[in-house]
This record gives structure tokens, C-alpha cells and sequence, in this order.
């Protein structure tokens, strides 16, 4: 008797780009049957409601697989990527919230890698300030030592700036001395 091996597919992970991920992922759940829970979602029954025992069963169905979705979301999604979606209650609600902060432009796929978001998390909480600048800066100063000539690069280009300052001031002020 022939037993075929079958090997579990691997739980896309979100590396920053959102158009591939979510095809992966779509493609994932499809075939674990659970898409239509993040299309349509869990449609509660409203308060006071008498639901029939198939009704019923069939809720309690749908509820369990928008728990098992949620569980391959949380897997697919970094931590410091799921703190920055507030709501998490349903499967559907953190695939809308994926897709409303990156699907689409190119500046999230460049600056919200999940090793930048982990940056801009850590400054969030610390209360630092959450400018592109700023970001850049942290990240370039945890550059290895092989990257230290952009980092001499941005201080020599700070320094003609501070140059550059000086000289218009002095300008300025001998000007007006001149004219005294």
C-alpha cells in the first residue's frame, strides 16, 4: 500500500511587501476554505435573537474558523506589525487594517519593513518624535562598521551646511557694518 507524503504549506510571512504577501496569503486560506470569513467576515446575530440548532451550529462553525484564521494571521504578521493595528477582534478586521496601511504606495513597502517598524515602535513608545528623517537616522547609526562612510558622509554634509550658515551670517554682518 502507496502512502503519499504530504508536506503542510508554509504560512506566508509579511516581509513589508504587501501585494505579494496578501496573494500568498489569500492563496493560503483558500485552500484551508477560510476566505470567505475575511471577505464577509462573522455576521454576530443581533442581541435578543433566537437562532434554530442548525443556525446555530452553523455560527459556532464560522466562529471557529475565524479563530483559526486569526491564529495563521497572527503567525504571518510580526509583532511589532500587529501593535500597530488597534483592532484585532476578527480575522477580517486585521486583513482590512493590513490592507489599508500597505497596500498600495511605495513608500510603506520601502519605510515599513518589519525591522523599521520595529524602530519607529521603539521611538512611539520612548516618545520620540516618528519623522522619516528621524528614522533614517536611527537606522543608519546601527549600521555594522562597514557602513561607517555614510555615516562620515552625513557629518561632512552637516558641517558644509554649518559652513555655509556661518558664511551667510558673516555676510550679513559685515554688511551692515559697512553701511554704518
Amino acid at each position: 500500500m502507496a502512502f503519499e507524503s504530504f508536506v503542510q504549506a508554509a504560512i506566508p510571512r509579511f516581509d513589508g511587501h504587501y501585494n505579494h504577501w496578501s496573494m500568498l496569503m489569500e492563496n493560503f486560506l483558500r485552500s484551508k476554505e477560510f476566505w470567505p470569513v475575511v471577505t464577509i467576515g462573522v455576521q454576530e446575530p443581533a442581541t435578543g435573537t433566537t437562532l434554530s440548532e442548525a443556525q446555530n451550529a452553523e455560527l459556532d462553525s464560522l466562529r471557529l474558523k475565524d479563530l483559526k484564521e486569526k491564529n495563521y494571521l497572527f503567525q504571518a504578521i510580526d509583532r511589532s506589525i500587529l501593535e500597530t493595528i488597534m483592532c484585532k477582534d476578527t480575522s477580517k478586521q486585521i486583513w482590512d487594517s493590513m490592507k489599508k496601511l500597505y497596500q498600495g504606495t511605495t513608500k510603506a513597502k520601502q519605510v515599513h519593513s518589519p525591522w523599521t517598524l520595529s524602530i519607529a515602535n521603539k521611538m512611539r513608545i520612548h516618545g520620540e518624535r516618528l519623522e522619516y528623517v528621524t528614522i533614517v537616522e536611527k537606522i543608519l547609526c546601527s549600521m555594522t562598521e562597514k557602513f561607517n562612510y555614510i555615516g562620515s558622509l552625513l557629518v561632512h554634509e552637516q558641517k558644509i551646511n554649518l559652513q555655509d550658515k556661518e558664511e551667510v551670517a558673516l555676510k550679513a554682518v559685515s554688511s551692515s557694518k559697512g553701511t554704518d
